[in-house]
């Protein structure tokens, strides 16, 4: 019997590669035999990452990518197509929140800014839908294809403070759901779109919530642990398996689903 988690030889583009979820992402996909297109904005560490890829012995380039612009999509998209023929997995994992969207007890919700909310809306959001229209068009083509949104367990059970990346994120569930149907209704069955929705992963944009300026966890970072079952925060590869079922022939009956991977945080009331 065939692997059926078997991915070598797939094509992957994922987007926010550059980042320390995205990156750890490409770089399992990568020792799994696929061929990884690390997009980020910043071509440095776009190129970074996958020359990370490359010196484990992955097949993998790095390119600059802007997620809000469609242009920088195609141009992304076109270079991957003339490396690689197709394109077999979309990762959508640009995103992250930002601090003067967050409503704390110097920024009240009333006076967030209005760039600083669109900002992260456009981020999280325009940012999962313009690379699926982009490249679920290649997919099209092909009458094949896997796309994964990466979610928050915010879109589900919104967080105090946290505003604008609990809507995006709740949007993005919703398009996911939307996205799987269209293109399997419209195009091709064997077209998927699932997402994932990480619980408390400590990142460089959430870090100034979870830590005080020592690095010892502050109020709300103790809060969360005493709420999370596993007792920690997530680990980039605490997202690896779920991400390699959902891109492999493995989940082939599943599509429109949004995956909590959070140590039990939704299942716990807290008492």
């Amino acid at each position: 019997m065939s692997d059926i988690f078997d991915i070598a030889g797939k094509v992957a583009v994922l987007t926010g590669a550059g980042g320390v979820l995205g990156g750890g992402m490409a770089e399992y996909l990568g020792a799994q035999g696929a061929k990884i297109a690390v997009v980020d904005l910043a071509e440095e560490m776009a190129e970074a990452k996958a020359e990370s890829i490359r010196a484990a012995g992955g097949e993998a380039v790095g390119i600059a990518g802007n997620v809000l612009q469609r242009d920088s999509i195609e141009q992304a998209t076109d270079d991957v197509l003339k490396k690689w023929g197709r394109i077999d997995i979309l990762i959508n994992a640009a995103g992250g929140n930002k601090k003067e969207a967050t409503a704390s007890k110097d920024l009240s919700f009333f006076d967030i800014p209005e760039d600083a909310m669109r900002f992260v809306v456009d981020l999280n959001l325009l940012g999962t839908v313009l690379p699926s229209q982009v490249v679920g068009r290649q997919m099209v083509s092909q009458s094949a294809g896997v796309i994964v949104n990466i979610s928050s367990m915010n879109s589900f059970r919104p967080l105090t403070r946290i505003v604008g990346y609990s809507v995006a994120k709740a949007a993005v569930n919703n398009f996911t759901q939307w996205l799987a149907v269209h293109l399997a209704q419209e195009y091709s069955p064997e077209i998927r779109v699932n997402a994932i929705a990480p619980g408390f992963f400590e990142t460089a944009q959430n870090r100034f919530l979870l830590r005080d300026e020592s690095g010892t966890l502050s109020a709300r970072g103790e809060q969360i642990i005493a709420h999370t079952p596993a007792n920690r925060f997530g680990a980039p590869n605490d997202l690896y398996g779920t991400l390699h079922w959902l891109v492999s022939p493995a989940s082939g009956f599943v599509s429109g689903i949004v995956v909590p991977v959070d140590g039990g945080f939704s299942a716990f009331s807290g008492v």
